[in-house]
C-alpha cells in the first residue's frame, strides 16, 4: 500500500465523494486539496460543512479572515496562507489586514488585534485559554458565541492545515502570487 496521497479526479474519486467533489470543483475550479479530501468522503462532507458553518456566524468577512489566516500562519501552512490570501482578495479585504496576518504585525484595528491575540491563545493553549484572555477578549467587543465560533472557525482550519501538511499538497497555480512561508 502506497504512504503517498492521491489527488482524485471526478473519475477517481470514491463514488461517495463524487458529487460534492464535482460541486466543489466547480465552484473552485480544481483545487489539490478538495482533491486528496476526496479519499474520505466523511472528511471531505465534514470540511465542507464545517466551512459552511463557519461562513454563517456573526463574524463578518474580515474577522473571519482574522481567524482563518492567524491559524493558517501559525500552523505554518503554505497552501492555506495563499488560498486565503486570494479568498481576502475576492471578499474586498483590505491589503493592510491581510499584510498584517502573513507578516505577523499590529492589525489595523484593536478590536481585529483581540481577535487574533484571542485566537492564538486557543490555538497555543489547545482551548485552555487564561481567565485573564477570555476577559480581554469579551473587553474587546466580543461575546461568549464568539468565543465558541472562533472554536468552529478552528475546527475547519486543523481539518486543512493539518491534511495539507500530511499530503504535501502543493501549492495552486491560481495562488501562486501569494506564496507565503513563515518569516
Amino acid at each position: 500500500m502506497s504512504d503517498t496521497f492521491k489527488f482524485h479526479d471526478l473519475e477517481s474519486a470514491p463514488e461517495a465523494s463524487k458529487e460534492l467533489l464535482s460541486r466543489l470543483f466547480a465552484e473552485t475550479g480544481r483545487n489539490g486539496f478538495y482533491a486528496v479530501l476526496a479519499e474520505s468522503p466523511e472528511t471531505l462532507k465534514a470540511y465542507t460543512q464545517l466551512h459552511n458553518l463557519f461562513m454563517n456566524t456573526s463574524f463578518t468577512d474580515e474577522e473571519r479572515t482574522v481567524i482563518w489566516q492567524t491559524i493558517n500562519v501559525e500552523h505554518e501552512c503554505t497552501f492555506c496562507v495563499p488560498a486565503h490570501t486570494a479568498m481576502a482578495k475576492h471578499m474586498k479585504i483590505d491589503d493592510k489586514v491581510s499584510n498584517a496576518l502573513r507578516d505577523e504585525t499590529l492589525l489595523p484595528t484593536a478590536k481585529l488585534e483581540a481577535l487574533r491575540s484571542f485566537t492564538l491563545e486557543v490555538v497555543r493553549t489547545r482551548g485552555n485559554a487564561s481567565k485573564a484572555a477570555i476577559s480581554d477578549f469579551l473587553k474587546s467587543g466580543y461575546t461568549l458565541q464568539n468565543i465558541l465560533e472562533v472554536v468552529l472557525g478552528l475546527s475547519q482550519k486543523t481539518i486543512s492545515n493539518y491534511i495539507n501538511h500530511l499530503a504535501k499538497t502543493p501549492m495552486e497555480e491560481k495562488y501562486s502570487q501569494f506564496s507565503w512561508t513563515k518569516p
